[in-house]
């Protein structure tokens, strides 16, 4: 056994696998002074893992899974017990009543959910729901925002079916497919494209109804200011850029 030990160098650590017996998710490699006192080594422990050093019991494992000892001398040294890097050092918790029993350090489900009903919280002040009712409230009742039939029609003019595109933002290229009126997507024009890679959201059917057709994930429509028509071949996926 280790009682053999003379000397421990100032400078001398061991890298320890560290586990516990309630929380079975904490394993982590922790680098422990060899001149630590076993009372030291169990403060450090507690401040990483919840259990107190008064309910704290270690036991160390080798890197085969085998126990060699108890750690039960807490005036001794850590190299006292000659643990090596990859070892194991196991806490026992022998409070019934800790902080880590029951799962609470690791299951949040077993946590109580603060909830508030609808009519608590729309007493409360201060809230984004006031904050968008103040502005709301703002806006005058005789204003409304209404977008004509014809929106970005001109924006239109130059982009045709069949030409290739880029579209902001992102950069993504592809080709148009479809210029015109969307009405479930709103009054005014809209531009469909078909991307060269799936980045888009569909194949050409949107709210159900077919604009044009795609291979899944590569569809989109959006607004005609967003569209760029002109030189914009494939990008090549292998190529790199200069460095």
């Amino acid at each position: 056994m280790a009682s053999s030990l003379q000397k421990i160098d100032g400078d001398e650590t061991v890298l320890l696998r560290v586990t516990h017996s309630n929380l079975k998710t904490f394993n982590p490699d922790i680098r422990f002074s060899l001149q630590l006192t076993v009372e030291a080594v169990k403060e450090k422990l507690w401040k990483k893992c919840g259990t107190s050093v008064n309910s704290m019991h270690l036991e160390l494992y080798d890197d085969t899974h085998v126990k060699i000892t108890d750690l039960t001398d807490n005036s001794k040294p850590l190299g006292f017990y000659s643990p090596l890097d990859g070892f194991r050092l196991h806490v026992v918790d022998l409070d019934p009543s800790s902080v880590t029993s029951g799962g609470w350090l690791e299951d949040t489900s077993l946590v109580e959910k603060y909830q508030i009903s609808e009519e608590a919280f729309n007493k409360r002040e201060g809230t984004f729901r006031k904050y968008k009712e103040k502005l709301t409230s703002q806006i005058p009742s005789n204003v409304e925002a209404k977008i004509p039939d014809n929106y970005m029609e001109d924006l239109c003019v130059d982009i045709k079916v069949g030409s290739r595109c880029e579209v902001e933002p992102g950069g993504k290229r592809g080709v148009v497919t479809f210029v015109g009126r969307a009405e479930p997507l709103g009054p005014g024009f809209w531009v469909g494209v078909q991307y060269d890679e799936p980045l888009g959201k569909h194949d050409g059917m949107v709210k159900g109804v077919r604009y044009f057709e795609c291979p899944p994930s590569h569809g989109g429509i959006v607004r005609p200011e967003k569209v760029k028509v002109g030189d914009y071949p494939e990008r090549d996926p292998f190529e790199e850029d200069e460095i």
